[in-house]
Order: structure tokens, then C-alpha cells, then sequence
């Protein structure tokens, strides 16, 4: 039992709200555009949930890996504990985690391929490109800073408007309707996704620039990175008006603001509850497009 406990710890499932909630996003939108989806749908639409699941969690284990090999993360760290750097596994076993990992997301991947053509193909490769070059390589996305930006891509737009796509294809429809729609509403998953991200990296700037990880509080200082986190907050309902006009999404933005302003507040471990509360927001936010729709 402690075995899978701290396997379950691995894959850090406070963080999965990102790839999850942009896919139940895109499917509530799918439904709502389609009708009733059928069986077909409602097992196309788990695969995708499970196939986001993996990548996501592939890499989480391949940043696991890396940022202790380039010292980034270290024993007593003031975020979640990492367990490489803990020494509770071994380097062979975050690397065997990685293999099975990559073999799962392939395979629910295949599967989504056959389903979806060639557009999930070239979502599903530049997905796992992107969990590779995330802190893989030595101009990783993570360390030069440019990690936001995809993150805002998969973590929003991409996974939501894939989503919409897979449940036409399997409904044996043609796309004919306006993408605007999934497009805005995995925006506002995207900046929530941001939100986090920019709640990890001001947490960890000091041991980021130790170890040479160039992240966005890194370069501009944590007053500034504070202020441009404040500007996430404020187009997130922007996005929701856009996506679905005057309705319930919009109260998205009070949990938003309460973030903000815990954030502000927060200091060394406490960041961490702050990266959970992320993830409330974007679960509160799928909530709230299910009232909607």
C-alpha cells in the first residue's frame, strides 16, 4: 500500500485537473452542439479523458526525472515533495514509469487516431513532443521560459477543441459547426492552467535560478510576475463571455479572484495550497459549463 501511495504521489495528481478539465469542457460542448452522443461517443470521450491523463502524467514523470538531474529539484524542497530527489526511488524506476507511460498514451492514443484521422495524429505526436522538450532537453520549455505558452495551447485551447472534433467523428459528422466556441471555452481551462504554473514557478524562483531555469518569475521578479498572474485572472472571464455570453461561466470569476488574492498573500510551503485551489477553480469552471449548456 505505501508502494502505491507514493506511486500515486509520483504522478502528482494535484496538477491532472489541467488535462482533464479541458477534455470535459470539450465533450459538454460536443453534446450540447450534437444531441445525444451514443455509446460510441460516450467511449471515445473516456479514451480521450484517459489518453489526456496519460500525457499529462508522462510528463510530470519526465520532469521528474530531469529536474533532478540538473538539481532543479532537491531533498526538503518547499513544494511537493519529489521522490527521486527524496530517495525513495531510483532513477531506473522513473525512467521504467516513463516507458509504461509513453506505452499507455500511445496505445489510448492509436485508438483516438483511428477514431479522429489525421488531426488527432498531429495533436497526439505534438503532445508527446511537447511532454519530451517540457524539461527533456537542454533548451527545455521549462527553462527558457516558454513553458506558459503551451501549456495555454494543450492545456486549453488544443485539448477542448480535439475533443469537439473526436465526438464528430464519432458521431460520423462533418465539423460544419464554428470552433470559436471550444476554442474560447479551453482558453479559459488554458489561463487557469497558466494560473498554476505561474503559482509553481513563483514558489520555486529561488532554487529555479540555482539551477539555471529561466521561468517567467525568474526573468522579471516576483512583483511583476504577480501583476502579469493578475492579468490572467482578469481575462479568464473574458474568455467565458466569449465562449457562452451572459450566463453562469461567468461566475468562474469569484473563485478566480479569491485565488488572486490567497496568492498574493501566500508564502514559501503555502503555495502549494494555492496549486491545489487552481485546480478548484478549473474543476468549478467545468461545473459551471455544465450548468450552462
Amino acid at each position: 500500500m505505501k508502494r502505491v501511495i507514493l506511486w500515486f504521489r509520483i504522478i502528482r495528481p494535484e496538477t491532472l485537473f489541467a488535462s482533464s478539465c479541458p477534455v470535459l469542457v470539450g465533450l459538454l460542448l460536443a453534446r450540447s452542439f450534437i444531441g445525444e452522443i451514443g455509446w460510441y461517443g460516450h467511449v471515445t470521450g473516456i479514451l480521450t479523458v484517459a489518453c489526456s491523463l496519460a500525457l499529462q502524467i508522462l510528463s510530470n514523470v519526465i520532469n521528474d526525472y530531469y529536474d533532478f538531474i540538473r538539481g532543479a529539484d532537491k531533498r526538503g524542497r518547499v513544494g511537493f515533495k519529489r521522490a527521486l530527489a527524496e530517495g525513495t526511488v531510483r532513477k531506473g524506476q522513473i525512467l521504467a514509469a516513463c516507458l509504461v507511460t509513453l506505452v499507455c498514451a500511445v496505445a489510448l492514443g492509436a485508438a483516438l487516431c483511428y477514431i479522429g484521422g489525421w488531426m488527432i495524429i498531429a495533436i497526439g505526436a505534438s503532445g508527446i513532443l511537447f511532454a519530451w522538450l517540457y524539461s527533456a532537453t537542454r533548451y527545455s520549455l521549462s527553462y527558457l521560459g516558454i513553458a506558459d505558452i503551451f501549456v495555454f495551447l494543450y492545456y486549453g485551447i488544443i485539448a477542448s477543441w480535439g475533443t469537439v472534433w473526436l465526438q464528430y467523428k464519432a458521431a460520423g459528422l462533418a465539423c460544419d459547426y464554428s470552433y470559436s466556441s471550444a476554442v474560447y471555452a479551453g482558453a479559459v481551462c488554458g489561463l487557469i492552467s497558466m494560473c498554476a504554473l505561474a503559482i509553481n514557478n513563483i514558489r520555486d524562483m529561488e532554487d529555479d535560478r540555482a539551477a539555471g531555469k529561466r521561468t517567467i518569475p525568474v526573468r522579471v521578479g516576483k512583483s511583476t510576475a504577480l501583476c502579469l498572474f493578475g492579468c490572467l485572472v482578469v481575462l479568464i472571464p473574458v474568455f467565458a463571455w466569449l465562449a457562452f455570453g451572459l450566463n453562469w461561466t461567468l461566475a468562474v470569476i469569484l473563485p478566480a479572484f479569491l485565488l488572486y488574492g490567497v496568492v498574493l498573500r501566500a508564502k514559501g510551503a503555502q503555495y502549494n495550497l494555492c496549486m491545489l485551489l487552481a485546480g478548484m477553480v478549473n474543476l468549478v469552471y467545468v461545473e459551471l459549463v455544465w450548468l450552462s449548456l
